[in-house]
């Protein structure tokens, strides 16, 4: 299968080390790809597929398979990365960049990997990325990465939580729309409908990192909404509509304003029964 020497990302490219890529990095069809038996995570979280499937569609894959040649000519087994390779089905992906990797020994990948992010300038998403595959494939822990990278744990943490931003805001840091200070200020909002909006003003109008900040401590600190006060309808009129109700067939709701004005709604499911409704309104 030939090696893919373009298109696939910087980031990609330097995660890998230029004599596995020569050797082995390539673009495989997902069909060609088949599970290990031996995965020892098996339970996977539909919603976090769906949010790695969403990423994958705004942003790319930013992190290679591992896989291994198949007992058959043109099938490979995965060694490491199932759940990237679910979500890039879920995606609709065709494809999925692989390091092809003889048996099972994926622990020079692992070192080359943190040699690697060690010395090159990585992108946040690229960075992150990276951090989730140390965790996911190789088995280490966030202390352990960070001791590795010369990094702190915290920055770790902090660092991966950018992939838990909706898949639209990490395609505007992926392209340069925000900035990573951008996106940790938003990753305080629980509400992703809120931090998209909020997002795209901030990248539209040029916001620094201080004005986003200061608009997501304001959300934070707004009262919340007073509830609604239901007036209490008169019982007459709830009488009034059950009566209706049965004497038309159909729900019935009564708006009475405090002046004497008011509404009545008929709800009807298609002509013919506005019709009959109608009919019965007459009398008829």
């Amino acid at each position: 299968m030939a090696v893919r020497k373009t298109g696939l990302g910087r980031g990609l490219e330097a995660l890998i080390p230029a004599e596995t890529a020569a050797q082995g990095y390539s673009t495989i069809p997902l069909d060609a790809i088949v599970p290990n038996p031996k995965q020892p995570r098996q339970a996977m979280s539909p919603e976090a597929l769906q949010g790695l499937a969403a990423s994958i569609r705004e942003v790319g894959v930013l992190q290679p398979v591992v896989v291994r040649h198949g007992a058959e000519a043109g099938a490979f087994v995965l060694v490491a990365g199932e759940r990237r390779w679910r979500a890039a089905r879920l995606a609709g992906l065709k494809e999925i960049p692989a390091v092809v990797r003889e048996g099972d020994d994926v622990s020079g990948l692992a070192e080359a990997l943190v040699e690697n992010l060690q010395r090159e300038d990585l992108r946040p998403l690229e960075e992150a990325a990276a951090y989730r595959q140390l965790l996911e494939d190789f088995g280490l822990t966030h202390e352990e990465v960070g001791a590795r990278v010369g990094r702190s744990r915290p920055t770790i943490s902090n660092t991966l939580r950018l992939l838990q931003l909706p898949a639209s805001i990490q395609g505007m840091l992926a392209r340069g729309e925000l900035s990573a200070g951008h996106c940790r200020a938003l990753l305080s909002l629980d509400d992703s409908r809120y931090a998209e909006h909020i997002a795209r003003r901030a990248a539209e109008e040029g916001w620094p990192v201080r004005r986003l900040e200061e608009a997501v401590r304001a959300r934070e600190t707004a009262p919340a909404p007073a509830p609604r006060v239901r007036r209490e309808r008169p019982a007459e009129i709830l009488a009034l509509e059950e009566r209706l109700a049965a004497r038309l067939g159909t729900s019935v709701a009564i708006e009475y304003g405090k002046r004497g004005g008011g509404r009545l709604t008929l709800r009807f499911g298609s002509l013919e029964e506005l019709e009959r409704i109608y009919r019965s309104l007459l009398g008829s």
